[in-house]
């Protein structure tokens, strides 16, 4: 018991700002440990694995993607272009078994322990000029995407423009949980770092 004690208050006080370390050091264990389950139950996720969609109602079109990193998971977000009206884009994301190439079926390879298709609403040209907004390429990795020191995300890669959607794969550590939202102009992806919601 001693030592489980004694690693609760190396986490809170390793974890912890000053004042958070200050307090943990001076109220003893069991401080320490509520400072513990703090920290894990602001990481808790409800996400779940199965598929998520939203009705594919705009045919705005795809101009960026972007990541990042937050202290519980990893986030895509994808940017689609404002216009007025503005109505959130559809998606539609899920595992796959393997990543295939809209319209053609054609295999593209990721890497990572599972894969996550993701479906927007969103051509990557101007639906009236047909002129490309967003610079992707079949099969290869999305431009500008850098994922070295992400603790989730391990592949991006463009799959496809077709039927007025694109299409990306995104390669994750394992299936671990999502969510996906409208935020704006934009659908975000985010990816939970583990089941257990520890940091």
């Amino acid at each position: 018991m001693r030592r489980m004690i004694t690693l609760f208050v190396t986490a809170a006080v390793a974890g912890a700002g000053p004042v958070q370390a200050s307090a943990a050091a001076d109220g003893g264990a069991a401080s320490a440990a509520v400072t513990a389950r703090g920290a894990a139950a602001s990481c808790a996720v409800t996400w779940g694995s199965p598929p998520k969609s939203a009705p594919f109602v705009s045919n705005r079109p795809l101009v960026d993607v972007r990541t990042g990193r937050h202290a519980c998971f990893d986030r895509m977000v994808l940017d689609i272009r404002s216009d007025a009206p503005a109505t959130a884009a559809g998606y539609h994301v899920c595992y796959v078994s393997r990543f295939q190439q809209d319209g053609s079926g054609r295999p593209l390879p990721m890497s990572g322990g599972a894969v996550l298709e993701i479906v927007v609403g969103a051509p990557s040209y101007d639906p009236e000029t047909f002129e490309p907004t967003y610079a992707g390429r079949p099969g290869r990795p999305l431009p500008g995407v850098d994922l070295d020191g992400y603790r989730t995300f391990r592949d991006a890669r463009y799959g496809a423009s077709y039927e007025g959607t694109t299409q990306l794969g995104l390669g994750v550590r394992a299936r671990l949980p999502f969510r996906v939202f409208p935020l704006g102009g934009r659908v975000v992806v985010d990816v939970a770092h583990s089941w257990s919601a520890a940091r």
